[in-house]
Formats: structure tokens, sequence, C-alpha cells
């Protein structure tokens, strides 16, 4: 596809910037939805260069608001949609707001996208719709298995979604991004949680189980392949993995971090970080054959090389203040 404007959901998050970023790069121009706060905050927008954030058009708003985002997408080429509630944890305790964001807000998205007549609508799912893995590596014909009130959301947000390709031949490409990680990630995620705890001088790190396994991303490859599925041909209808095929334990990857930081670390069980037991996703890798073929996307970046690349970001003294290593984020 030629030169779009790009209305990107949730641009002010951690993919959801790099996401921006990377169109924008790609000479697109982009709409960045940010969600409205009374500070005039931009979430990680305002740490992009300046010549990126000229190419940006932030508006703040809420994907709750039906008639905002038939505004928003009224002269659009095209949707990114992130914008959701993503915390696993905090959605055992308010599943409520996830249905209200996750579901309602995305059914919001794509009619105003169905009204603006856009030529793709891109669903930015999570690995997280599988559940533990049934046969590996998963591809896109993997059982859906819902394991926690945000997964639940998130399947039907998709489901939602496919549904107006085939009702009303919205041009939707749902892209499933398996475990992303990289500068700007939210605390409430293992490797932040990790780093920070380190790059504060603990040798005694607090974490919930070890033994879950992950397929881990570097956050500029994620982007590149959601920028790639803005562009391509003949994907309309289709469900693509974003993933490394390769995965690890958390146990494991506590180790790999400690000794790129050439530090000493002991794990200490957290009884609050842990999942309810039928709830714990123990393993995700992905098929990403599928996103080779559709999207010409392979990652580019190796696990190592993103974890020195994320640790470099967060001991920066700017970085690091932004973060509570003493604090459980949910």
């Amino acid at each position: 596809m030629s030169t779009m404007r790009v209305f990107v959901t949730g641009a002010d998050g951690f993919i959801g910037s790099h996401v921006t970023e990377a169109l924008v790069r790609r000479g697109h121009t982009v709409r960045a939805l940010v969600w409205y706060n009374a500070f005039g905050h931009h979430g990680w927008l305002d740490e992009l260069a300046a010549e990126v954030r000229e190419s940006i058009d932030i508006v703040a708003g809420d994907i709750r608001d039906g008639h905002a985002m038939i505004r928003l997408a009224v002269d659009c080429d095209a949707i990114v949609h992130l914008a959701a509630l993503v915390g696993v944890p905090y959605s055992f305790e308010s599943p409520e707001s996830y249905v209200q964001t996750n579901v309602r807000g995305t059914l919001n998205v794509l009619q105003a996208a169905r009204q603006a007549g856009v030529r793709r609508f891109v669903q930015v799912s999570t690995s997280e719709v599988y559940g533990t893995a049934e046969r590996v590596p998963m591809d896109e014909s993997h059982p859906l298995k819902a394991q926690s009130p945000y997964a639940a959301t998130k399947t039907a947000a998709d489901q939602m979604a496919l549904s107006y390709y085939r009702s009303f031949g919205l041009p939707v490409v749902v892209v499933r991004p398996f475990n992303t990680y990289g500068p700007r990630q939210s605390a409430r995620a293992v490797i932040p949680t990790i780093i920070t705890q380190l790059a504060a001088g603990r040798e005694e790190i607090r974490l919930g189980s070890l033994a879950p396994r992950r397929d881990l991303t570097f956050v500029t490859d994620t982007a590149a392949g959601l920028a790639a599925a803005v562009e391509a041909d003949d994907v309309a209808g289709e469900v693509i993995n974003l993933g490394t095929g390769e995965d690890i334990a958390v146990g494991e990857l506590v180790e790999r971090i400690a000794a790129l930081m050439q530090v000493s670390v002991r794990c200490l069980c957290d009884p609050d970080r842990l999942r309810p037991e039928s709830s714990e996703v123990e393993r995700l890798v992905a098929d990403n054959g599928k996103a080779e073929r559709l999207l010409h996307w392979r990652p580019e970046v190796s696990l190592d090389n993103g974890l020195r690349r994320t640790i470099e970001w967060f001991r920066m003294p700017r970085s690091l203040s932004c973060y509570h290593p003493d604090r459980y984020t949910v």
C-alpha cells in the first residue's frame, strides 16, 4: 500500500509508541490516540525524537466513547488498534473494566473504521488467548483457551473484529504478538521487574513462578510486524502470529539477565505475584511461518542483543526514575 494516514489507538503505551515511530519512519503520517489525562501527558510519545513527533497528530480520548472514535477515524486510511487493558493480574480484580475497554471499546473502533471506509484494520491480539500450549510450535489454528479475564476479553475482541470482516467486508487482519519486551515496557511485565530490581542494587529479587516458558520478541521486531500488516496486500481475514519460535523459562531468563548485568542474584517467591493455579499459562512458543509468508517478516533481534538494549535503557537514570523496584505493579 502507498503512504497512508494511520490511526493508532493506544499510541502512548509501550508497543504503541514503538509502532507509531515505526510507521512514521516508513513514511506514513499517524493520528495517535492517547488516553486523556488532566496532566496533558502523552505517555511514551513524549520521549520520541522531535522529527518523529512532527509527523504525529496526537489526540486525547477514550475508546469507550464511540462518538469520539467515529470523529477521529473519519479521514484515516488504516487503523492499528492497540488500546486495551493488558495486565493479567488486574483482570482478576476488575474484570468488568476489561469487558468495557477491550470488548466494547474494540466494537467502537470497528464501527468507526466501518464508517470511515478504511483500507486496513489491524487488530492487535495476544498469545494469551491460546492458553498453555497443547502443541509446539503454536500456529494460528491452535485452540483458544482463555485462562484469565484479560485473555477472554481479547479473544472476544478478536472475534468481534473478524465478524466485521465476515459480515461487512471490513479489511481486518488479526496480528497476535507473543511476549514483547524492550525499552518503555511497564513494570507489570517480568523483564522490567527483573531488571529494575537488579539495577536498584538488589541481590534478592521478588518474583512469581519461575517455571512458565515464554517466546520473547524485541519490541522493534513486533513494531515492524505490525507496520508490515498495515502495508501488506491480501491479508484481510487472516490471523497472524508474531514470535521468534524459541522459548525460555522465567528462571533461566533471570540468570541470563543477571549475567548480562554482571551481578549475582537470588530469587524469592512473592505469593502476591502468583496467578491462580489454573490461570497460569505454562508455555507459549510461536510458529511464525505465516508471518514470513504473508508479511515477509522475521525477527531480527536476538534475545541477548534485545536484553542488552533493554538493560541499557533501564539503567539510564531518567528511565529508572520512572519505575518503583520496591513496589509490585499489578
